[in-house]
């Protein structure tokens, strides 16, 4: 009987962003999950890091799985070249519907809607909803802003100073993969 392969979310953003260090490392990610037996939950949009993110998987071998609101549907393009499809009614059922169906959450660079995820996932895993890892790509410093308004949060006596260990930071894809693959050991 063969293990149940684990299910990685990506959130990052639905534009490709002005540096091209974020294109390389949404491909990066994308290739490096699928060629480490990982699964791709994502947001189902073929815009941005997403697409990138998505075709770059698929390219590399992986199986891709992709949630996307029936209102996003055609404004983000959904992809029809992934291997599921899944279409929701409402923006929460999507995020509860990648979180539901991953092991852990790497985060790439992105706008409101990442943010949006993003902070959710850190706020339930505040309230003690799951431990699952979870990952900040800052190619470039891109999350470094982010940081500062967590410490500022924490400083401010908003939340305690152990919501900041609830994200790991790293520069690089490779360097997510590597986490991933500590957190979920090959048991074949």
């Amino acid at each position: 009987m063969s293990t149940p392969r684990v299910s990685i979310c990506v959130f990052c953003g639905s534009r490709p962003g002005k540096k091209d260090i974020y294109r390389a490392t949404a491909e990066a990610l994308g290739t490096g999950l699928a060629k480490a037996g990982f699964n791709l939950v994502y947001g189902a949009g073929d815009l941005g890091l997403m697409g990138l993110t998505a075709r770059s998987a698929k390219a590399a071998g992986g199986h891709v799985t992709g949630f996307i609101p029936r209102h996003l549907f055609e404004r983000e393009l959904g992809t029809y070249d992934i291997d599921a499809l899944v279409i929701t009614e409402t923006m929460h059922e999507r995020k509860k519907l990648m979180f539901g169906n991953s092991d852990a959450i790497v985060t790439l660079p992105g706008g409101p809607g990442t943010l949006d995820e993003l902070i959710e996932v850190l706020t339930w895993r505040q309230l003690g909803l799951h431990e699952r890892p979870v990952i900040l790509v800052g190619p470039e410093g891109y999350w470094d802003p982010f940081l500062a308004l967590l410490d500022h949060i924490i400083e401010q006596g908003f939340c305690d100073a152990s919501f900041r260990s609830y994200a790991t930071l790293v520069e690089t894809a490779e360097q997510a993969i590597e986490i991933l693959r500590d957190a979920f050991p090959a048991t074949d």
